[in-house]
């Protein structure tokens, strides 16, 4: 059964219409150049921007996962992660936080600084053995992505035994055993298949088609591709100029059940929502 609600900071939040997690890359090294946000003052400008256009959370990254992303350093990482959360919470300090980090210390830090927010791991606690121990004591909701490796890593282990869809979701059945055995709630895990992460893009496209199977596990499913390599290398541009399949490939991830859409043009994935509500609306009829 599908948990409708997440609790981020105490309050209840309803999954029946489905959230949209804007992106804040405190970095100067993402794949979009148009997202990185390094100074204080494009980070201020972004959190304004992607509250005004409806984002339900804003996922705060000091440590850029595209492929062969640099090291980062803890101590750098936090100062980025510091800047990031404070501006939210200063400027719309009634608007989800995410920590988009693998390091368990940075995401407790966060935490003990900030209060409740919501950890965003893009290893699902393989690159960090810590990092459960830390979302269940603080009792937080924590998103466990798939990936093989690490950012530095990752593109050269895309072989799987098996039907990509399968594996995703078996891997996520075991994982989900280790969360729960170390005390994360229940309510609180949300599921990220990792679009990019280990994966070529046919392999992108066939976890697409099956992402259903990944929401039957009846926990909410993160969908991130906003923008992303399966997107601009099939149709030959940039990330610049990929904000169209962003917005279709949302859809059908809207279709198939995801439950959060995290995107770096917010109104847009808003607007996405609104409509894919009507088309639901009247299917149901």
């Amino acid at each position: 059964m599908l948990h409708k609600t997440l609790n981020i900071r105490g309050t209840l939040t309803s999954l029946d219409t489905p959230l949209v997690m804007g992106i804040l890359n405190v970095t100067p090294d993402s794949f979009y150049a148009g997202s990185r946000t390094p100074s204080a003052g494009e980070v201020e400008r972004r959190v304004l921007e992607a509250v005004g256009e409806g984002a339900s959370i804003i996922d705060v990254g000091g440590y850029s996962s595209r492929p062969g992303a640099d090291e980062v350093p803890p101590d750098e990482e936090w100062r980025r992660v510091e800047l990031g959360v404070e501006a939210v919470r200063r400027l719309a300090p009634d608007t989800a936080v995410s920590v988009d980090t693998f390091r368990s210390g940075i995401a407790a830090r966060a935490i003990e600084t900030f209060g409740p927010l919501m950890i965003n791991d893009i290893s699902a606690g393989e690159l960090d053995p810590a990092m459960f121990a830390v979302a269940a004591r603080y009792d937080v909701p924590y998103v466990a992505m798939h990936m093989k490796g690490d950012p530095q890593t990752m593109q050269s282990l895309t072989d799987y035994r098996r039907d990509i869809v399968s594996e995703v979701v078996a891997y996520f059945r075991r994982r989900v055993e280790r969360m729960l055995a170390a005390g994360i709630r229940r309510e609180r895990i949300v599921l990220d298949p990792g679009f990019g992460f280990a994966k070529t893009a046919e392999q992108n496209y066939r976890l697409l088609a099956g992402l259903h199977e990944l929401c039957a596990l009846g926990y909410p499913v993160l969908a991130g591709l906003s923008r992303k390599s399966m997107i601009y290398k099939v149709l030959g541009t940039t990330p610049a100029c990929s904000l169209a399949g962003s917005v279709a490939l949302g859809w059908e991830c809207l279709r198939q059940g995801a439950a959060i859409l995290r995107v770096h043009d917010v109104r847009e994935a808003v607007d996405t929502v609104r409509l894919f509500g009507m088309y639901e609306r009247q299917v149901s009829l």
